[in-house]
């Protein structure tokens, strides 16, 4: 009796197998879901919907985006790493909720490692310091001595806890000697909509939702936050050249699936971003925002991971934030 058990549980196993594998090869024969974080409009959403629009040529199926905004990335992250690890749902994270809330959250229902698939890396983003059109400060300097003159009556807002705005801002004070009041919004976006009504004195974020403002004269760009002046906004100084060159930030824009997906479903997935990330089409178009596509390999993205977890741990740290 023994034996028969083992011989169908062999079987069993056998064609649980058979049928995962037939299932990655078949892959995909659906429409693919990409969760994005943050509400329709801010620098994710705009990649994430480029992306989608070409994987659809290149995996022969819908890239379907669905926005799920709120808890500083968090609804989105939870929903995707309870989701079934076959590929047909991800979700194009960002570094701060990627890797920021885990330093800064103590009871999050994910963590950044293990319930999650690198993929690939889809774009790099330098950071605008933004300021109302109508603010006294017209220099990064000038903003510097307005903070240190009123300190905790300034405020700077983000798209979440967690986010690379929340401890991009966190560093500046760090650097500058400065204290400022956090805002946390859902997104870039509604975060923007403030900024240009004047109830928020600073936003530091990328590009992308924000060029047309600066460009319009609607909101006052003081400095880049990268060691090079960006080609679509050639007037603006980078932080060096503002006087605060200790004072960098970068962030980056990923794929990832659930844990345990199997190996051949991420090498498709992440064969096929490749080619559209690299393409001339999505990287004029990133370039047109103001980021920078940029492809990391699905070991190249989880080292990067661990990487970052690393240093904004050391962040959050040294400013003495304090973990929800």
């Amino acid at each position: 009796m023994f034996k028969k058990t083992l011989k169908w549980l062999g079987v069993g196993l056998g064609l649980a197998a058979a049928t995962v594998a037939h299932a990655a090869s078949d892959y995909p024969n659906r429409p693919i879901t990409l969760i994005i974080p943050v509400a329709a409009g801010g620098t994710t959403d705009i990649a994430g919907r480029a992306l989608a629009k070409q994987l659809k040529d290149e995996l022969g199926q819908p890239v379907v985006v669905e926005n799920r905004p709120g808890a500083s990335g968090s609804i989105a992250n939870s929903y995707v790493a309870r989701a079934q690890p076959d590929g047909y749902t991800l979700v194009l994270s960002y570094e701060g909720f990627h890797t920021g809330n885990p330093v800064l959250m103590k009871d999050l229902s994910w963590d950044p490692v293990k319930d999650f698939t690198p993929i690939a890396e889809v774009i790099r983003g330098p950071h605008l310091f933004l300021v109302p059109a109508n603010s006294p400060a017209k220099t990064l300097q000038e903003f510097i001595e307005l903070a240190k003159r009123k300190p905790g009556s300034m405020n700077f807002a983000s798209s979440g806890v967690g986010s690379i705005q929340h401890l991009g801002g966190e560093l500046f004070q760090l650097k500058t000697d400065t204290d400022m009041v956090h805002v946390p919004y859902s997104g870039a976006a509604p975060a923007m909509q403030d900024l240009l009504a004047g109830r928020i004195d600073v936003f530091i974020t990328t590009p992308p939702t924000a060029m047309a403002h600066v460009e319009a004269g609607t909101l006052r760009a003081l400095a880049i936050t990268s060691n090079q002046r960006h080609p679509k906004l050639p007037n603006i100084p980078t932080t060096a050249e503002a006087g605060l060159p200790e004072f960098q930030l970068e962030a980056w824009f990923s794929v990832f699936g659930p844990a345990r997906m199997p190996a051949d479903v991420v090498e498709k997935l992440a064969g096929a971003m490749q080619k559209v990330i690299t393409s001339d089409e999505f990287k004029s178009q990133m370039s047109a925002q103001g980021s920078n596509a940029s492809y990391r390999s699905p070991g190249e993205l989880g080292q990067i991971v661990k990487d970052d977890l690393a240093k904004w741990s050391e962040v959050v740290k040294t400013a003495g934030i304090a973990a929800n």
